[in-house]
């Protein structure tokens, strides 16, 4: 089930990549920048973009506090999560993701995740590694984070399928702003 929905997210995602104008891009920084407020001085993870990802670097930049990208150590582990800044160097990483080469690991606070596809629930589909949902129990286990799911709205769908290890996202936002997870 969830291979179709991934297949049907992806085409939705790559429509609304593609189509912008530039104007998509200038909303989603928007509302991210606005999103993050909050969250001033905290450790913040974002992500380097792969395929038609809506881009946080914008926001990330914006940002006041210590900045981290994902790492993928190896199958079936939770992330780690390097310090970034604007001029950090970058090598490969797994996936077509560029990673910091700065080996200094930062604890996240606050997370922005990518996906494929998300509900009013807060559930989101990503790519089928499992990795923000055991990145994000862990943390959570250690005590408060706030992962907030990063998407264009064409992204949205009635209902993300899901498994008992997925963990659900705090706050979701878009070019149309942010929306709380209740």
């Amino acid at each position: 089930m969830k291979d179709a929905a991934r297949k049907a997210a992806f085409a939705a995602r790559e429509a609304a990549h593609t189509g912008d104008d530039g104007a998509l891009a200038r909303a989603l920084t928007e509302a991210l920048t606005a999103a993050l407020a909050p969250f001033s001085g905290q450790v913040l993870a974002g992500y380097w973009p792969i395929r038609t990802e809506a881009d946080p670097r914008p926001a990330l930049l914006a940002h006041d506090g210590p900045l981290c990208l994902p790492v993928v150590p190896g199958p079936a582990q939770p992330l780690v999560f390097r310090r970034w800044h604007a001029k950090a160097a970058m090598e490969p990483g797994a996936y077509g993701a560029a990673i910091p080469a700065d080996p200094v690991e930062l604890v996240p606070q606050v997370l922005i995740v990518p996906l494929l596809a998300f509900d009013a629930r807060g559930y989101r589909l990503g790519y089928g590694g499992g990795f923000y949902d055991r990145t994000l129990e862990g943390l959570r286990a250690r005590g408060p984070v706030c992962a907030i799911g990063f998407a264009y709205g064409a992204q949205e769908v009635a209902q993300v399928p899901t498994e008992p290890t997925d963990q659900p996202l705090d706050l979701i936002v878009t070019e149309a702003g942010a929306r709380r997870i209740l």
